[in-house]
């Protein structure tokens, strides 16, 4: 869709809100209407700015004073919203992060589309480890900030994942959406909605490989120790499939990374 049609259905979205209309039935006309869903991302967005995280004040080679540290943008998409920051954490962060889950770590697992249970998967080949949320002093730190610099409540956040990919590890391409077509996401749905949104933190700087890659909008992020990278999955039930990324093979070393996922209510 073209910025000119876009504005267009946003303006068609102001006067049905004026209208009375609620963000619920346009949502549905556009889906009627054959509109993809990621347009209907955009203009729900658009008449409800506040109503999942997003990093305000974005731009290539701003610098985000965020209350306990300033993070500076390196690159970003608007649409869909993926963005890639500098020293979110300290080398000392990323050390501590590491060293609390060496004794923790087991062979990652993927949700099961029919059940929804966990299982071993030949796409995923990493070990992670969970912690819950507030677990540790730091934890509850890097949680902190990550609620600062989306501006999206602590409650809202899955507990922190720790991985670690040895050589040849990686993730094939995948959503970390639930699909609510599938049986298998109304269990997780249940336990705080969607997935709005993930932040990676890489913890360490692989020798070779590793990189986060988008392949439906063409962009990658590199795991440089300290760095993040944000990108949304959905908003609501309406999910965006160019959310769909890769965490490619480490081919030298390996990749320590942190992952935090963003929920639509307070994850229990």
């Amino acid at each position: 869709m073209s910025t000119a049609d876009l504005l267009a259905l946003c303006q068609w979205a102001d006067e049905n809100r004026a209208r009375g209309c609620t963000t619920e039935s346009m949502i549905q006309a556009m889906r009627d209407s054959g509109h993809d869903d990621p347009t209907i991302i955009a203009v729900a967005r658009h008449l409800e700015p506040g109503s999942g995280p997003q990093i305000k004040g974005a731009g290539t080679e701003t610098t985000l004073a965020l209350p306990d540290r300033q993070v500076t943008v390196a690159s970003q998409l608007a649409d869909p919203e993926i963005v890639v920051l500098r020293d979110f954490l300290s080398a000392e962060e990323c050390a501590e992060l590491i060293e609390l889950a060496k004794s923790r770590l087991a062979r990652s697992t993927t949700v099961s589309r029919e059940t929804g249970e966990a299982q071993l998967h030949h796409a995923r080949t990493s070990d992670g480890a969970f912690f819950n949320r507030g677990e540790t002093q730091l934890i509850d730190k890097i949680e902190q900030r990550i609620a600062a610099l989306t501006g999206w409540p602590v409650e809202n956040g899955e507990g922190l994942q720790v991985l670690r990919y040895g050589i040849g590890g990686e993730y094939r391409p995948h959503f970390d959406y639930f699909d609510p077509a599938l049986p298998g996401s109304h269990t997780h749905l249940a336990r705080g909605g969607q997935r709005l949104g993930t932040l990676l933190m890489y913890l360490n700087t692989p020798e070779a490989g590793g990189h986060t890659s988008f392949p439906r909008v063409g962009m990658t992020a590199a795991p440089i120790a300290g760095h993040a990278c944000y990108f949304a999955s959905s908003w609501a039930d309406v999910i965006d499939p160019r959310s769909e990324h890769a965490s490619v093979p480490v081919t030298k070393g390996e990749k320590w990374v942190a992952t935090k996922w963003l929920r639509e209510r307070q994850f229990i």
